[in-house]
């Protein structure tokens, strides 16, 4: 599992080659380093910036030498997944990220509640594999009816309009929103 001690281990191995990356993260480690979840991650999904090759030489490097000790960190544990995503969020997404961890040389923040909140949602909708974050992050009725309308907006399929709002509507059941 991804936890501080990783990232503190990764710190330290950023600052041993001269390197620095300062990150905002969305995804299921941002959900553990927020306290919201404690199941294990096997990635950092980086939303921004996207990430140098040096950085990513380095998290290979890392996740071999940790490897070497038995641990299982896959080479990609450290990706910018869901960079794509940046063009879709609101234009000042960047001024309400919220720190989670500072090291030396490795910084980590999240998105303010709106943006994850909606990255998760969007994971959900897409992938239909994140359900135990988002009951996890409990968004109320109200965050739901909120970003409906941007989910909604985000495939231009026929069917994905029909598929968002069932899966919402499926959520907020389970939420027990309207009840």
């Amino acid at each position: 599992m991804l936890s501080r001690e990783i990232l503190a281990d990764f710190d330290q191995f950023l600052v041993g080659r001269g390197l620095v990356l300062d990150a905002v993260i969305v995804g299921g480690t941002a959900l553990v380093l927020l306290g919201i979840i404690s199941r294990a991650t096997k990635d950092v999904d980086v939303l921004y910036p996207n990430l140098s090759p040096d950085v990513i030489g380095a998290a290979r490097g890392f996740a071999r030498q940790r490897r070497a000790t038995g641990e299982t960190l896959v080479d990609d544990w450290l990706d910018n997944g869901p960079h794509a995503i940046i063009p879709d969020l609101p234009p000042d997404w960047m001024q309400r990220v919220n720190p989670v961890y500072e090291g030396q040389a490795l910084t980590i923040a999240v998105p303010d509640r709106p943006e994850l909140l909606a990255t998760k949602l969007f994971a959900l909708c897409d992938r239909g594999t994140d359900l135990a974050d988002c009951l996890a992050l409990d968004p109320s009725a109200a965050e739901l009816a909120t970003v409906l309308p941007w989910l909604v907006s985000r495939d231009a399929h026929v069917g994905w309009p029909a598929h968002v709002r069932e899966t919402i509507a499926d959520l907020a059941g389970r939420l027990a929103h309207g009840n």
